[in-house]
């Protein structure tokens, strides 16, 4: 599949002309995956748990609250508070304009994923756990609340939802909870668009299953153990 420029694949599926779905079997987007989040969670939750308060008690040591909300939309254009371990200097949002104003490249980098791959307001433990992903870890108290899931699109934040198919609230994304990790976290993971997103969103809806799910995670664990974060 071709976005501009840029070939993409897909490396999960194969789609087939005589196999193609258009929008998931609704017994498992309403109730199984809600039972797959659970139960995933409580089988971690022996070592997710002390895992989450030795990493703030480490972040801790370095000044200011370990944990970090922010704002992101969720299913249905929801706003809801995304959890994460403070990973970038104190007052860092405020500092992002002073950035791009300073530096064309980083502006230009920003404008095209909504991301810096090297961040300067990132801390050195901060970039250690962007690298492995353990400040994400988080996140999985909003998934035990149900504002995300283990699998999903990517969350993203209330004023880069004009960046999202122009602003469209029919898009996929909306009808999913936002996850941990998702098809395009581990395909593309810190490369291509913000704007590729969309096509990724879109293919997970339409194969969203047990299987799909599944094999997402799995990734997720290489993914994670290369070092090249979701």
């Amino acid at each position: 599949m071709q976005v501009g420029s840029t070939r993409m694949s897909v490396p999960i599926f194969e789609f087939r002309a005589s196999n193609v779905r258009t929008a998931p079997h609704p017994s498992y987007h309403r109730i199984g995956k809600r039972v797959l989040d659970l139960s995933i969670l409580v089988l971690a939750a022996p070592v997710v748990v002390p895992l989450i308060a030795l990493l703030a008690l480490f972040t801790a040591l370095g000044g200011g609250s370990p944990f970090y909300a922010q704002r992101r939309i969720g299913v249905g254009g929801e706003e809801f508070r995304c959890w994460k371990i403070r990973t970038m200097v104190r007052d860092a949002e405020n500092a992002l304009p002073r950035l791009l104003a300073a530096d064309p490249v980083l502006a230009e980098e920003w404008d095209r994923t909504q991301k810096l791959a090297r961040d300067p307001r990132v801390t050195r433990l901060g970039a250690l756990l962007r690298k492995t992903s353990l400040d994400e870890m988080p996140q999985l108290w909003n998934v035990l609340t149900g504002s995300m899931s283990l699998v999903g699109p990517r969350p993203f934040m209330p004023e880069q939802a004009v960046l999202y198919r122009g602003g469209r609230t029919d898009a996929e994304y909306y009808r999913m909870r936002p996850g941990l990790t998702g098809l395009w976290q581990v395909s593309r993971r810190n490369s291509g668009s913000f704007a590729e997103r969309t096509i990724y969103d879109g293919q997970y809806w339409a194969r969203m299953s047990l299987w799909t799910d599944l094999s997402i995670l799995v990734r997720t664990v290489g993914v994670v153990l290369r070092g090249t974060g979701v």
